[in-house]
């Protein structure tokens, strides 16, 4: 199982990696888009804010190599922020362009939970992920019922496909997207490297699995 994890100056590469080589993959980083051209699955990482992370991939130019590999059928995988840059676009400190491979934008997390009591910035924890019927045949396929994940974050992804959602968690009351896929591209807000036997379930489902 050989996988490559894109490495552009603004993820927790090292935790990422011990991840995927404890599920047993071989684990490449690509720093340049040469070396994205061979992947076989791609994990794109991510801390930090939307715009800076946008910017380093259009810098790089990965970002050009990484929509190459995803029309051709390669997997890809993102976690926290790579989740996020998968959509159109984001509002984070003004409006940013994203990779597009979904349709959707990211906003600011609810300042406020549905009961009207002030919710803190960013989720920072454990929470249940409540799935979707598009879980059942997805990556979060081998997660059981009740899972928790680990979350670190100020914003959240809007999909505009609800086909696309694979799972939420309730932040304040107020449903909030915790991963999604459409064929080869995936996401994950939360942590899986930092989700305990929920998170590498996840990791070895996309290390073993086609996805198309």
């Amino acid at each position: 199982m050989n996988v490559t994890v894109i490495d552009y100056g603004r993820s927790n590469l090292l935790s990422v990696q011990r991840a995927l080589e404890y599920c047993g993959a071989q684990v490449d980083l690509a720093k340049e888009p040469a070396e994205i051209e061979t992947a076989e699955k791609l994990v794109l990482p991510g801390v930090g804010a939307f715009a800076d992370g946008m910017a380093m991939l259009e810098k790089t130019q990965l970002d050009r190599a990484i929509l190459q590999k995803v029309r051709q059928g390669t997997p890809l995988l993102g976690i926290c922020l790579g989740m996020q840059m998968l959509f159109e676009q984001s509002s984070e400190g003004g409006v940013c362009k994203g990779l597009g491979l979904l349709p959707g934008r990211v906003e600011h997390l609810p300042m406020q939970g549905l009961d009207g009591e002030a919710l803190k910035c960013p989720q920072v924890g454990w929470s249940a992920l409540h799935f979707l019927p598009a879980a059942k045949n997805s990556v979060l396929r081998n997660v059981p019922a009740g899972g928790q994940a680990y979350f670190v974050h100020s914003y959240h992804a809007v999909p505009a496909r609800e086909d696309d959602r694979l799972a939420d968690v309730r932040y304040g009351g107020v449903r909030v997207c915790a991963a999604v896929q459409r064929d080869n591209v995936m996401g994950v807000q939360f942590h899986p490297e930092k989700s305990g036997e929920v998170g590498l379930s996840i990791l070895r489902t996309f290390l073993q699995s086609t996805f198309m």
